[in-house]
Formats: structure tokens, C-alpha cells, sequence
């Protein structure tokens, strides 16, 4: 064989091991993924919860940590570790600043969190456009009820009577403030409990009159008050009308003029996070891909679907790419309209 002829030999050879490695990687075989298998095999993900157990971010949480680990590398165990405090902020500080990033740390965080860095929350340390968005559950959007004892019976009587509502996450919080001072309603608003199921007990033993959890929820959890008719449904706070509640108001409709709605609106943001997984800022590109794609197997999994199903709940699931897109693409909101939602926040 001349020179000239080995030399083509070991370039169609070369050309064809890359050709390959290219197919190989292409399907997950070779490279990064046999990284990723390596890494996860023997470990431990924790997924962080933002709330005490019990309640909307609790159950969801549990439901996909219960599943997501049978389409991961190496199938690890995810365990659920709760870190209630700060109307979910402490879990927010520790997902952005304490984790490691490395893929073994996951969480559900208080859907308010991009609201909360908009509005500069005091306490808070992350911003929500450097978190690695896993992908959503469920787009939420909660409804206020009130004890069918309180005076309160509509939402248009808590412009004339108080109402005593108890608020475990910031979005509630920040609700009932600025409906307080943009609208003129009356909330008196209760910030002691730590999760939805202690509220909801409080307002039955008549410590408060009302609360607010997503729609999903209150049908399975307080699907006896509610066949009994012991509570009332006053308000949704999403941007979206839930179809099931065409006759219950939004948020927004409380607003006087266009400039009360475009405000109003804003508050109303939170519900499009809803019930989403993210990861740390920091993590790799190629662990974060591994985790959507486990993240989206899982939701379209029978056995979930079946336990989704059987527990009552609704999924309205988004992916990880889209969900990124949409929270890093939001735009910059006016420097106008961040004092005004500052100062009806009540924040200094």
C-alpha cells in the first residue's frame, strides 16, 4: 500500500469512528451521558419543598419526586426534605446560594419568586431567570374561600366587612396587601400558619375565617366542605378564569380602571410558575437537559397519569425549555410600575 493510499485509509476510518461517536451521542450511549450514569449511580437526589407537608407545593412535590428518579441515570433515590420559613424564601436563598449544584439538589419553589425579585423582596437572594427550570406541573391559579359563618359571603362584601385570611406563601400575601390598598377591600391578613392544612384546621376551630389553595387541591381536600357547603368561594387569583368556576371572579375583575388592571396583572404572574421544579444556577447544561427529559418521561408516565387519577389532582404540564424561556423572556417591567407595586406591596 503507498503512502498515499494509508493516509486515505486512516482518514475514512477516522471519518467513520466520528460518524459514531456522533450517532452515540446522539442517542445518549457515549460521552455525557455515560457521565451522568456514572454520577448518579449510589446517589441521593433531595428535592427541597418551600412549604411544611400538607398542602398544594407538599403534594405535588411528593408526587413527582415518586416517580421523575425511574427516568434518571442510574435510577437514584429522590427524597423530599421540606425547608418551610420566610413565605418560601429560605428555600429560594438555599436552591440559588447553598446547594450543590451538581444535579443532587432539586426543589419546588414559592411560585411568587419571580414577583418577589421584580418587586426587590426583602430577603431575597436569587433571581429567578438563573435557576435551571426543570419543567411545570401545573399553571395554578388559587381560590380565596371564606367559613360559610364569616360575614364575608361574596367577595364584593369584604369591601364593607374584615376578613380574617391566613397567608403560608407569599403570593396569598401579596395579594390580599395590594387588594387592600389598590381596591379598598378588607383583608386582615394572618401570616402564623405554616403550610394550607394548618389554616384550613384554624379557620374550621374559628382562629380565621379564610385561605386561599389551587383549585385542584381544594376540590380533593375540601371536597366534604364543599359538599356540605361549609365554605364559600370568593376570588381566583390567576390571570386565567378556571373553567370549572366560570361564576367565581378573578383578581384582576376587582380592578377599577386599566391602570388598577395592568397592576393588578403582575400579581397575577405567579400563577404561570405554579407548581414548576428547578434546579441551582451553575448546574451543567448537559444536567439539566438529563433532568427535563426525565422530568417530561415521568409526566406522560402511565403510572403517574394512573396516581394523578386516583388522587383527584390535575396536571397541566410545560417543559423545562419553554418554562426558561418564558421566565428569562418576561421583559423588564417599568421602574413606574415597580414603585407603585413596591408601595401597594407595602414594601419600604
Amino acid at each position: 500500500m503507498s503512502p498515499t493510499q494509508a493516509s486515505a485509509t486512516v482518514h475514512v476510518r477516522a471519518g467513520v469512528r466520528i460518524t459514531v461517536l456522533g450517532i452515540l451521542l446522539a442517542l445518549g450511549i457515549a460521552g455525557p451521558g455515560r457521565a451522568d450514569d456514572e454520577f448518579l449511580r449510589g446517589k441521593t437526589v433531595t428535592f427541597i419543598v418551600p412549604t411544611a407537608p400538607g398542602g398544594g407545593y407538599d403534594t405535588y412535590s411528593r408526587l413527582i419526586a415518586r416517580h421523575i428518579g425511574r427516568f434518571l441515570p442510574a435510577q437514584p433515590n429522590v427524597v423530599v426534605q421540606n425547608m418551610p420559613g420566610a413565605a418560601g424564601i429560605r428555600a429560594a436563598n438555599y436552591l440559588y446560594n447553598v446547594a450543590p449544584k451538581d444535579g443532587t439538589v432539586i426543589a419546588m419553589l414559592d411560585q411568587a419568586v419571580y414577583l418577589d425579585h421584580v418587586l426587590e423582596t426583602p430577603g431575597l437572594a436569587a433571581d429567578p431567570a438563573k435557576f435551571n427550570w426543570i419543567g411545570r406541573l401545573l399553571s395554578n391559579s388559587a381560590v380565596l374561600y371564606a367559613w360559610h359563618a364569616a360575614r364575608v359571603q361574596k367577595i364584593e362584601d369584604v369591601f364593607s366587612h374584615e376578613l380574617i385570611v391566613s397567608t403560608s406563601g407569599t403570593a396569598s400575601r401579596l395579594n390580599w396587601t395590594v387588594l387592600n390598598n389598590v381596591v379598598g377591600t378588607k383583608f386582615k391578613i394572618i401570616t402564623g400558619y405554616k403550610g394550607t392544612t394548618d389554616s384550613r384546621l384554624a379557620m374550621i376551630r374559628g382562629e380565621v375565617e379564610a385561605l386561599s389553595q389551587p383549585w385542584s387541591l381544594l376540590k380533593l381536600e375540601g371536597e366534604q366542605l364543599l359538599k356540605e357547603k361549609r365554605i364559600n368561594l370568593l376570588l381566583q387569583s390567576g390571570a386565567q378564569r378556571n373553567a370549572d368556576l366560570p361564576d367565581v371572579p378573578r383578581m384582576i375583575d376587582l380592578a377599577k380602571n386599566d391602570e388598577d388592571r395592568t397592576l393588578l396583572a403582575l400579581f397575577s404572574s405567579p400563577s404561570t410558575i405554579g407548581r414548576s421544579v428547578t434546579a441551582p444556577p451553575g448546574v451543567s447544561a448537559e444536567r439539566v437537559a438529563v433532568f427535563r427529559h426525565a422530568f417530561m418521561k415521568a409526566v406522560q408516565d402511565p403510572a403517574l397519569k394512573d396516581e394523578v387519577q386516583k388522587l383527584k389532582l390535575e396536571l397541566d404540564p410545560l417543559d423545562g425549555a419553554a418554562l426558561q424561556a418564558g421566565i428569562s423572556g418576561r421583559g423588564s417591567v417599568s421602574s413606574e410600575l415597580i414603585a407603585r407595586a413596591r408601595r401597594v406591596a407595602e414594601y419600604r
